[in-house]
């Protein structure tokens, strides 16, 4: 199993800005330092072949992946509860860059899966966002979705790293990414 020399697990609400912030980072680090990873992708991938189904017409927003979300919801629930670390162990089979980022990370199976097969190298990171921020990107409280274990699961019971807050102010949200870019960059120096 290859060891980077830094794994940062990213959760945080619908429309917190996670994908936001970790491409952000990814741009600033560049692509061959950091290399996004995304728990969500292999679940459809891996679902839509098992199914015989069109993969790439489960990522858009159409209603083919309407007409199969709830089968693909229980499909990957009973994946988790056979090997929590299920998707885990795909989505970093062969990643090779120094620093990952889990874009996701959503369930504490998931970080419970990094903690105890990267130990040190792996940092929590969680973006914070009011329902008023969130509002103004777009979200819309939706039952079975906001009070999810995708969407809960890691509220309480978790000690982040780190909290980013990315509630709209520009300056606050670039003093917080310096800092972790800092201890990014030093764990790079470190493990040169």
């Amino acid at each position: 199993m290859e060891v980077p020399c830094l794994v940062l697990l990213f959760s945080g609400k619908r429309k917190s800005g996670k994908d936001y912030l970790t491409e952000l980072i990814r741009d600033k680090l560049g692509n061959g330092t950091c290399a996004i990873l995304r728990l969500s992708g292999p679940l459809k991938e891996q679902f839509a072949k098992e199914q015989g189904l069109d993969f790439e017409r489960l990522l858009d927003a159409s209603d083919y992946k309407e007409t199969y979300r709830a089968a693909m919801i229980r499909w990957g629930e009973e994946k988790r509860c056979s090997d929590p670390g299920y998707f885990c162990k795909i989505i970093v089979e062969g990643v090779k860059k120094p620093v990952w980022i889990v874009s996701d990370t959503r369930r504490q199976s998931d970080v419970d899966w990094f903690l105890s097969s990267y130990g040190a190298v792996a940092q929590t990171v969680r973006v914070v966002a009011s329902e008023d921020t969130r509002r103004a990107r777009g979200w819309l409280y939706t039952p079975e979705v906001d009070d999810a274990e995708s969407e809960c699961g890691l509220d309480k019971g978790v000690a982040f790293d780190w909290i980013i807050t990315n509630d709209g102010d520009g300056n606050f949200l670039d003093e917080q990414l310096n800092k972790l870019l800092d201890f990014i960059h030093s764990k790079l120096g470190s493990s040169v």
